[in-house]
């Protein structure tokens, strides 16, 4: 059963790169923040392999898009960010990464961890980067069994984490959403901080456009009225 967003007091979101989180999650994030409910975000890489710009230094893009990301998460109430640093563009599966991950979830021990899928979703291929897919696993790794296992990653116990177990996982681009958010009160702080990231956008006049068009698809197949916008989930 999906918990009530009363029964909520933090949430978590793992990413793969600054941005994805604005892209798959950021309306939902602004109306949990509205309710009282604390969100932070773990970008488990600098998104340093990104960008379009040659005559961008490649040594500043790490910084750049912390920057931004920061910025962004501000559009939406988010003040709490962990950035891992793991290598943009060769994410992994990896020991280290599941306790990294696990340090961050037990550290803000919240009821509800938002991730990427780890499925590929051969209908929206650009969400299935293979970072995201990567993130998306090594997330569901670090929920279960790590960071609830007291005898995993025993040198987060020296670290003073404590074992916590997450009580759902809601999963950003998978195939078949089971969970929606009206996000229509907060469909212009969504826009509002993908615009952000201005290192990655080549065309920001269409973002507007394109992100109201998704959301509209996600609130029809909610059931929601005409005129409303959504993000959907498949919940674990």
């Amino acid at each position: 059963m999906v918990l009530a967003d009363e029964e909520v007091e933090r949430i978590l979101v793992v990413t793969a790169h600054p941005d994805d989180v604005d892209f798959g999650v950021a309306g939902s994030v602004g109306v949990w923040t509205e309710q009282g409910i604390e969100v932070a975000y773990c970008i488990v890489t600098d998104g340093d392999a990104g960008g379009f710009d040659p005559d961008v230094p490649r040594s500043e893009i790490g910084k750049i898009r912390r920057a931004e990301q920061t910025a962004a998460a501000e559009m939406v109430g988010v003040s709490d960010l962990t950035f891992l640093g793991h290598p943009d563009g060769a994410l992994y599966v990896t020991h280290d990464l599941r306790r990294d991950i696990s340090r961050v979830i037990r550290r803000v021990r919240p009821q509800r961890v938002i991730g990427q899928s780890p499925d590929r979703n051969y209908g929206r291929i650009y969400a299935s980067h293979p970072d995201h897919l990567a993130a998306g696993e090594a997330t569901l790794c670090a929920v279960y069994p790590d960071a609830r296992n007291p005898f995993a990653h025993p040198s987060l116990l020296d670290e003073g984490y404590e074992a916590w177990t997450v009580r759902e996982v809601w999963l950003m681009t998978a195939m078949e959403g089971d969970a929606h958010v009206d996000i229509t009160p907060s469909i212009e702080r969504k826009v509002k901080a993908l615009l952000c990231h201005e290192s990655q956008m080549t065309n920001p006049d269409a973002m507007d456009e394109l992100i109201r068009g998704w959301a509209a698809v996600n609130a029809r197949t909610a059931g929601l009225p005409e005129g409303h916008y959504a993000e959907s989930f498949k919940v674990v």
